[in-house]
């Protein structure tokens, strides 16, 4: 083979391959809507001042969506002749804050048409509330496009709470994403609220979880005992502000879901040193919990000239 031709190969194959493995940018808008950030801010700034569990809302739709299929928005279609909507799917049931995504997403085609993703107004949206509960703020990569489908049946690759710690590890496994990711992720439940019917199976009266703190307990079963639609803050002590409490809490058994819980009281798991470090300084894990939000919305984004910028974030262009 000669060396002109080795050379033309090699070319084709590493721009096929560069393609293919699209990096994102932090600075990817920086020419074409220069205002993204302000602009978002300024719509999430008042929203989260009518709704203190805007964060935790808006991080989870982030996370579930990023879970299917990757970071594609595909988890804000709605229903349509050729959508089967994932909003419809058992994990996603529960999932809230749409209006205020397509409210951004108003704001931002008002000053660039045409020109930011939803999925990438999902992932600067996560960091801005993060900072705006207390938390640090960390580099968004961004230069996501959106997808043109919806995966309901790829919904079953989202952690459910009541899913023991393998499981839950193998999950976050299968998307690239180690334990300290699994831990440090899940301290976004440092923030939010969940409902009893999340839960219940650890109150048994006659076979409580006995990982639960008794007190704690009593709590539980006291408030979950009208309905099981009843909510309870996933941080009991410091319920709205992004702080590393939430490991706090685990050491005291104060975890309010099984799968939190268990990333301290599973035996031999690798998470427990991870959640001591996390509980013992707090800038360990904004640190950690920046960096794999990073990883996490890196996970297969639609890149280059695959998917679409949609103008309505609930529906295809």
């Amino acid at each position: 083979m000669s060396s002109f031709l080795f050379s033309t190969i090699f070319l084709i194959l590493a721009t096929t391959f560069g393609a293919s493995r699209a990096q994102l940018s932090s600075t990817f808008y920086d020419t074409t809507c220069p205002n993204l950030t302000s602009t978002v801010s300024g719509v999430l700034v008042s929203a989260r001042d009518s709704d203190v569990r805007l964060g935790a809302k808006i991080i989870r739709v982030h996370f579930h969506d990023c879970f299917v299929n990757g970071c594609d928005a595909s988890l804000l279609l709605d229903d349509a002749a050729d959508i089967d909507s994932e909003k419809n799917a058992v994990p996603n049931e529960s999932t809230d804050g749409y209006a205020v995504i397509d409210d951004v997403k108003t704001a931002v085609e008002n000053v660039c048409p045409g020109v930011v993703s939803c999925a990438d107004i999902l992932a600067l949206a996560s960091e801005i509330l993060v900072v705006l509960d207390g938390g640090q703020s960390w580099e968004v990569q961004l230069g996501r496009r959106d997808s043109r489908t919806a995966n309901s049946a790829g919904t079953s690759a989202i952690p459910s709470p009541v899913e023991d710690l393998p499981t839950i590890t193998q999950k976050f496994a299968d998307q690239g994403l180690d334990t300290t990711d699994l831990v440090a992720l899940s301290g976004a439940h440092t923030i939010g609220r969940a409902r009893c019917v999340s839960f219940n199976q650890r109150l048994n009266a006659s076979n409580p979880d006995p990982t639960l703190d008794p007190t704690y307990l009593q709590t539980l079963q006291e408030n979950c005992e009208s309905s099981d639609q009843n909510l309870n803050n996933l941080d009991v002590t410091t319920p709205d502000a992004f702080d590393n409490n939430y490991y706090v809490n685990l050491q005291n058994n104060r975890g309010l879901l099984q799968t939190d819980q268990e990333l301290f009281s599973t035996s031999g798991a690798d998470t427990v040193a991870i959640v001591n470090q996390f509980a013992g300084s707090q800038s360990a894990f904004f640190d950690a919990f920046g960096a794999s939000m990073i990883k996490m919305g890196n996970i297969s984004p639609l890149t280059g000239s695959n998917g679409e910028i949609r103008t309505n974030c609930r529906m295809v262009n």
